[in-house]
């Protein structure tokens, strides 16, 4: 165990082969027991809905934070909920995966996270603004978190923020929602 805790040395990089045969399927160690899906990003949705009046002219709203709605629900609670905590991220994270850069469903399940997604932002927007809107359009906001600097070396520093990077998706018909 010692040889495979303590910092690399010749030998433990001359038996690590049989030090690694031993250890891991024992001890083996990861981050995922703390932090299984552990972010890199900070992500800010918003979205903003749109509804045509009876006259024909289309209103579109102004943005509504749909990450804010999940961090007051989370922020100054004991124990928040799972869906506090995770469906809009989740529902994000599956976004990602099922559609390319161009936001085009290539499944049915790509088509299935869509409607969760727009579902998720439509009831969200409903149950704090009211209102009546036929489509909805999200906007991503995706900040990446910096690298800390290494406390007490000398001559290191923390790499140079990335951008933010904003994705706009299409507009998407819901539901009628208000009244």
């Amino acid at each position: 165990m010692f040889l495979h805790v303590a910092p690399p040395n010749p030998l433990s990089q001359q038996y690590s082969r049989q030090v690694g045969a031993w250890v891991f399927p024992l001890f083996e160690q990861n981050w995922r027991l703390f932090a299984p899906d552990p972010e890199s990003v900070n992500r800010q949705i918003s979205a903003r809905t749109m509804h045509t009046t009876p006259d024909g002219t289309t209103q579109v709203s102004g943005w509504f934070d749909l990450t804010a709605v999940d961090n007051s629900a989370v922020k100054h609670n004991a124990f928040p909920s799972h869906t506090a905590q995770n469906m809009l991220r989740r529902a994000w994270s599956s976004y990602l995966e099922t559609h390319g850069g161009d936001d085009q469903p290539r499944s049915q399940r790509a088509l299935m996270v869509q409607q969760y997604l727009t579902n998720i932002a439509a009831d969200r927007i409903a149950a704090h603004r009211g209102g009546s809107f036929e489509s909805v359009q999200l906007r991503v906001v995706t900040v990446p978190i910096a690298a800390p600097a290494a406390a007490g070396v000398p001559g290191s520093s923390a790499a140079a923020p990335k951008p933010a990077e904003t994705r706009y998706l299409p507009w998407w018909k819901v539901a009628s929602h208000g009244n």
